[in-house]
């Protein structure tokens, strides 16, 4: 999510921490800070909300809370007003006809100015990329980005009454969606309605027949709160993904309601003017309070800290919570935005980050090896087969891969999976050949003449579970039980095998890198140079000229060598390299690749060596 430091800056009297310094203290304590961008006198944060929080902190005010809380900094009261206007009584009515809208808060402003928005809204909405449509559009964007609750306005004089419906979509219904997208529905997609046509898809997007525009005088106002797995599902079935699904599958709190109609209302009122309506408020559920004990003590047993009661009572404080104290014992009353606090050992979590992990101290669990659980006998025995299989194919130039679990096809029926992948693998052999075929084609990035792979793993039957052991190449693959090679194999396993007798192997310490998801050309070049001549003499020229395209190191697969004859010709040898060329941005030419090409043969010829 795209957050202004200017924008911040609003919700404090004092000045913020420098940029960098706040950045490090969110994503020490908070969310990683992904990018920090410089735009004339404003800094823009790109912040990675993660799941947990989205359902608070999708919004300006959530992170302003979180800094609020890690610089001790206390966050302005936001006060709104319609300035001792009088508000009309309303013939608004809205019928609720599905439990999946747990709130709907409403209301009719007549008689407002819709134009172009103000400087300040102008620069709020660009800040973090968004175009300015109005002023009524913009405001509701801008309350959604500042608090995190999604609104919507509808156009109240193309309305077929003053009565909304909320209600499931009636089968061959169909929807023009603001950005000209024409949206089949049928009764699995919630709408927001008028006496005769769906307005809106409730929680998604606004309908063109009620659009707000130039022309628009008076409007209805929609604060809404609906279930976000029906949100989430609907977005995903008529792929239409927006700000608005963004916050409401996330699930965000019924509560938030009453501060964005608040806010809209006074936005609406300063800057278009405008005759406001009594608030309809369709709320049949509301959260009960929570409260949730928890002690000193439990939080240091849990963390391995050694946190005094002072510094625990101190994040209670900072984070605004309201609690009381027992004793040892605090009982915290959980704030309706923070839906992601139920229990004390979520509590336990806003103790550490907040007084930071650094404050938690290294060291090894102090139980001695007696006490710990012993593992079976059975599963002992089957963890040291493991490790000789394992040993005998490593022994026999076999690399070991790990494959998927979910598969096309299988046995056994999953819920939930891919689309393709909704079974449970019935074998291991599938998921080798395929493993077997990718590495077949990058070979010539491996340098590998021969691809030899193994897995060892659990396959899926109707009635029961094996471990099972693949191995082959190109040609063959070949599975068995783990208990039918050990005996194919005649391997001796005794469970009391020390871990320190099994063959240490010697793995290079190199640095991965992954493959580039770009092709890669490769070049095969054979060159005579004179006899006596190392092979890397001639990898260096590859080396220097190859560039950063050169992607390995060259790959000696042929030498041979014509000894001096009798008649005078000197003795040469023969080697031949291939090069593997991949760009790690873009798809490379044969063109790009002939130059780098020609230039090496230039190299070579100055050198004396001939290309054969």
């Amino acid at each position: 999510m795209l957050v202004s430091y200017k924008w911040l800056q609003n919700y404090f009297k004092k000045s913020l921490p420098d940029p960098d310094k706040l950045a490090d203290g969110l994503t020490f304590h908070s969310f990683e800070v992904e990018g920090i961008e410089n735009q004339e006198d404003d800094v823009i944060f790109n912040i990675d909300i993660l799941p947990n929080r989205a359902h608070d902190c999708l919004s300006h005010f959530g992170v302003a809370k979180e800094v609020s809380a890690l610089f001790d900094l206390d966050i302005k009261e936001k006060n709104f007003s319609l300035n001792n206007k009088n508000v009309a009584k309303t013939n608004l009515t809205i019928d609720k006809r599905d439990h999946k809208c747990l709130r709907y808060v409403s209301r009719i402003v007549r008689n407002v100015n819709v134009t172009e928005s103000p400087e300040w809204l102008k620069e709020r909405m660009k800040s973090i990329g968004q175009r300015s449509i109005n002023n009524i559009v913009d405001l509701a964007n801008f309350v959604m980005f500042d608090i995190g609750q999604p609104i919507h306005c509808f156009d109240l004089d193309k309305l077929e009454s003053s009565n909304l419906i909320i209600r499931p979509a009636k089968s061959g219904e169909e929807l023009t969606t603001l950005d000209k997208k024409n949206v089949k529905l049928d009764e699995s997609v919630l709408v927001i309605a008028d006496d005769k046509d769906p307005l809106a898809i409730a929680g998604i997007k606004g309908g063109t027949k009620a659009e707000v525009d130039s022309n628009t005088k008076n409007i209805v106002i929609e604060v809404a709160n609906f279930d976000a797995t029906s949100i989430r599902k609907t977005a995903k079935k008529i792929n239409i993904l927006t700000d608005a699904v963004k916050r409401y599958e996330n699930k965000i709190s019924p509560e938030l309601c009453s501060l964005a109609m608040s806010e809209m209302s006074s936005l609406i009122n300063d800057v278009a003017g405008g005759d406001p309506e009594e608030v309809v408020d369709i709320y049949p559920e509301k959260p009960e309070k929570i409260e949730v004990e928890i002690s000193k003590d439990y939080i240091n047993k849990v963390l391995g800290s050694d946190f005094s009661q002072k510094e625990v009572e101190s994040v209670w404080q900072k984070l605004k919570f309201q609690y009381k104290v027992n004793g040892d014992l605090f009982k915290i009353e959980i704030p309706t935005l923070r839906l992601d606090l139920r229990y004390n050992y979520d509590l336990v979590e806003e103790v550490v980050r907040i007084l930071g992990y650094d404050k938690l101290e290294e060291r090894l669990p102090r139980e001695e090896l007696d006490s710990l659980k012993k593992v079976s006998s059975e599963q002992e025995n089957v963890f040291y087969k493991i490790l000789a299989c394992r040993q005998k194919l490593l022994d026999e130039g076999y690399c070991e891969v790990m494959t998927y679990v979910f598969r096309d096809k299988g046995e056994i029926e999953v819920l939930g999976s891919a689309s393709d992948k909704n079974f449970l693998r019935s074998n291991l052999t599938d998921g080798l050949k395929e493993s077997i075929q990718l590495n077949i084609i990058n070979a010539p990035l491996l340098a590998m003449d021969k691809i030899k792979l193994f897995e060892i793993g659990t396959i899926f039957k109707k009635n029961k579970e094996e471990i099972h052991v693949a191995y082959g190449d190109k040609k063959e693959v070949i599975e068995k039980t783990l208990d039918q090679f050990i005996k194919d194999n005649d391997l001796y396993i005794d469970r009391n095998i020390l871990l320190k007798d099994i063959k240490e192997y010697n793995i290079k310490k190199e640095t991965f890198i992954p493959w580039s998801p770009y092709p890669f050309i490769t070049r095969d070049i054979s060159v005579w140079v004179e006899e006596g001549t190392s092979a890397d003499e001639l990898a260096k020229v590859y080396k220097d000229l190859g560039t950063e395209l050169l992607v390995r190191d060259p790959y000696l697969f042929d030498q041979f060598t014509k000894p001096a004859t009798e008649s005078g010709e000197k003795g040469k040898t023969s080697y031949a390299f291939r090069l593997v060329f991949q760009s790690f941005n873009r798809t490379l030419t044969d063109e790009e690749i002939n130059k780098i090409m020609a230039q090496i043969e230039d190299k070579i010829a100055s050198l004396g060596w001939t290309v054969r």
